[in-house]
């Protein structure tokens, strides 16, 4: 009777032919959120895909195949490495958006792939408000563009699950519909976010993060920029006053969704 290869086995722990025979054909996927990934991106994403993808299906391209959270680092930091665009970012969009409107993707990480997705789409502001009034060293203005079009071309897909995500989830969507906002997605966000205000003070992390979002979606440039002010005096790294308010305004709201995370983690 021959037995069943181990999951978490690979063709080097010496398993011989059968264990051979299982990476061939696919029987022997590694971890479990690895394998969640594998197969969301199987059914939604077609051949052929982004190089980000080798990941999931090719563990001699990763030395962490047993690690779910080095697995985690190692793939989103080949879409954004070291918060930087590359040629390659854009391409791997379709993998992030795959993965945010899949149930079989646990929460926490939906929330952490539009987290992503948010990162990508405001790259340029960011490292603009950053470095102002010096260029960003890394900066890449041709991908970064290519990148906040894929995201965009997305968003209105990704918002449009609202009412059936979790509200973790749907805290990192506000980011991302602040970011691309039509006429429809703004005058949503103030009802869809209100229970998060009653709830959450001003002064937490969750509770300053929602308010600035709706700042946001009020589209005053005015009111924006006494909104940077007044968070960044009191509790939230500042950035140049010279730097537009844009820029300002998407780094300090990078930094929320980043100290949101963080709560959601611990909790």
């Amino acid at each position: 009777m021959t037995s069943t290869p181990s999951p978490y086995a690979t063709p080097d722990d010496g398993g011989g032919a059968d264990l051979q025979e299982a990476w061939r054909t696919g029987r022997v996927f590694g971890p479990p959120v690895r394998l969640v990934y594998r197969d969301v991106v199987a059914d939604r994403v077609p051949i052929p895909r982004p190089p980000q993808a080798a990941l999931l299906f090719a563990p001699s391209a990763d030395p962490y195949w047993h690690d779910d959270g080095r697995f985690l680092g190692d793939f989103y930091s080949e879409v954004l490495h070291q918060d930087t665009c590359d040629p390659y970012t854009a391409g791997a969009v379709p993998l992030l958006a795959a993965l945010a409107v899949d149930d079989r993707v646990p929460p926490r990480q939906r929330f952490q792939v539009v987290g992503l997705l948010f990162a990508v789409a405001t790259v340029t502001e960011r490292h603009r408000a950053q470095c102002w009034p010096d260029t960003p060293p890394h900066a890449d203005p041709d991908s970064e563009y290519r990148a906040g079009e894929a995201v965009r071309c997305r968003t209105a897909d990704l918002l449009a699950r609202w009412a059936d995500e979790c509200p973790a989830v749907r805290l990192a969507l506000a980011a991302l519909a602040v970011v691309h906002p039509t006429a429809r997605t703004l005058p949503a966000l103030t009802p869809r976010l209100q229970g998060f205000a009653d709830h959450h003070p001003l002064g937490t992390d969750i509770g300053d993060y929602v308010r600035f979002v709706l700042v946001l979606a009020a589209c005053d440039n005015t009111g924006t920029l006494d909104a940077v002010e007044s968070f960044t005096q009191a509790r939230w790294r500042g950035t140049a006053r010279g730097a537009p308010v844009r820029a300002r305004a998407l780094h300090l709201l990078g930094r929320m969704l980043d100290g949101v995370e963080t709560v959601l983690a611990k909790s």
